[in-house]
């Protein structure tokens, strides 16, 4: 008879597990702690949407939307896709929902996201993001508090060494209408010397050039005109409150004048928290104000500003994590002591109590997973114990023994 071959992880996924997990957890639970300081409320949304939800937030001509996303035709024949990213899916359910009663609203979510590109270092197929965003405020302050939170998560997770925060302005629609045909202008002018995917763009979407890595394509974006000389009057006072905000809460940028997203829903602010650390996947957090996007699913024109992390990145840069530690180690010995020590266990977990059960071996084994679990005490039954009512309680650090009454435990552990 063949032997059933075992089905083997997909590429591009991960399983996660033993530091690699506490690292995960820590990224996810200090960004839950400090969420909550800002008072952003938790969402989750949907793993699949409606691939128009996408289509027409991401744009049809984004390497997103035809090269990466997973999409599929469900058996209802709707076309689905996994979600390539959160706020499309977000501005989505602001609509649908009715949530626009409730703005401005500052919401954040976290969980899995999908695209199908070339595995690397810290790039997957399936990988996670935490994700913040405020709709429904237009003034430059909801980009100064999303960018305050973002600097305090850094630091709260010990990684801003070395993370820079860049930062540009994409203006407004007549600043990017008058910069957008200026550049159309310049990179026309240097047709011939252009990348094929920086000729594509030029029809498509011609501020993408600005950040090719193609080597053809570096010395003519980088004479390209800047937007400065663009600017409306409106739009310098947006970036000057937005810089003023930055420096009145002791956040350290610096301009980037070549920081750029494509879709023209984007407006004011454009960010990225970058550093030399993760090789050529430089970018840890990333965003922008997005006022055209809910407009572009059908809304009303509504402000909205928002970024995005990778935790996986983020928990590269991560010192690591020291193991959970437990308050105790339950070594009963004889099925007798067994039973009894399965109730007391239970009463001690219901009393806050982090108690790990040592079922086999002698006793020298027991007390030893007790000290490689990192417990702070050993609580040990036999006969003797079972006879008096009482559990020994070693401390393991010192070494010292005790005897104590089982309804006393849960205090004495305390």
């Amino acid at each position: 008879m063949a032997k059933t071959e075992t089905p083997r992880r997909i590429r591009g996924t991960q399983d996660i597990f033993g530091e690699e997990q506490r690292r995960f957890a820590h990224v996810l639970a200090t960004f839950e702690r400090v969420r909550a300081l800002y008072c952003f409320q938790r969402v989750d949304i949907p793993v699949f949407e409606s691939t128009a939800v996408f289509a027409r937030s991401l744009g049809e001509t984004t390497d997103v939307v035809s090269k990466e996303m997973y999409t599929f035709e469900d058996r209802g024949g709707d076309s689905l896709t996994l979600r390539p990213e959160f706020t499309a899916g977000i501005a989505r359910a602001y609509l649908t929902e009715g949530w626009q009663q409730f703005a401005p609203l500052k919401l954040t979510t976290s969980g899995p996201v999908f695209r199908y590109e070339r595995p690397q270092k810290g790039r997957f197929r399936q990988f996670h993001q935490i994700d913040a965003e405020v709709i429904g405020a237009a003034e430059p302050a909801a980009d100064v508090e999303l960018l305050v939170l973002a600097d305090q998560l850094l630091r709260e997770l010990g990684i801003s060494e070395g993370v820079t925060l860049q930062l540009n302005t994409l203006g407004d629609a007549a600043t990017r209408d008058a910069w957008r045909e200026a550049l159309v202008a310049h990179f026309e002018a240097h047709r011939g010397e252009l990348s094929e995917d920086s000729l594509t763009r030029l029809e498509k979407n011609p501020m993408r050039i600005l950040d090719s890595k193609d080597p053809r394509d570096r010395p003519i974006a980088d004479s390209a005109p800047d937007i400065d000389a663009y600017l409306t009057d409106e739009a310098r006072a947006f970036f000057e409150a937005v810089t003023a905000g930055l420096d009145a809460a002791g956040v350290a940028w610096e301009r980037n004048a070549r920081l750029v997203r494509g879709l023209d829903y984007y407006r004011h602010t454009a960010f990225e928290f970058v550093t030399d650390r993760l090789g050529s996947q430089g970018t840890v957090l990333a965003g922008g104000r997005y006022d055209g996007l809910i407009g572009s699913l059908g809304g009303p024109e509504t402000a909205g500003v928002g970024w995005a992390a990778g935790v996986e990145r983020l928990a590269m840069l991560l010192e690591e994590p020291a193991a959970a530690t437990i308050d105790a180690v339950m070594v009963p010995m004889g099925a007798e002591a067994e039973t009894r020590a399965t109730g007391i266990v239970a009463d001690l977990r219901r009393a806050g109590v982090a108690v790990e059960m040592a079922y086999k071996g002698k006793m020298k084994a027991r007390m030893a997973k007790a000290d490689a679990l990192g417990a702070r005490f050993a609580i040990i039954i036999g006969e003797d114990e079972l006879a008096k009512g009482v559990a020994a309680v070693k401390t393991l650090g010192a070494g010292t023994q005790a005897e104590v009454a089982f309804a006393d435990l849960a205090e004495a552990l305390r």
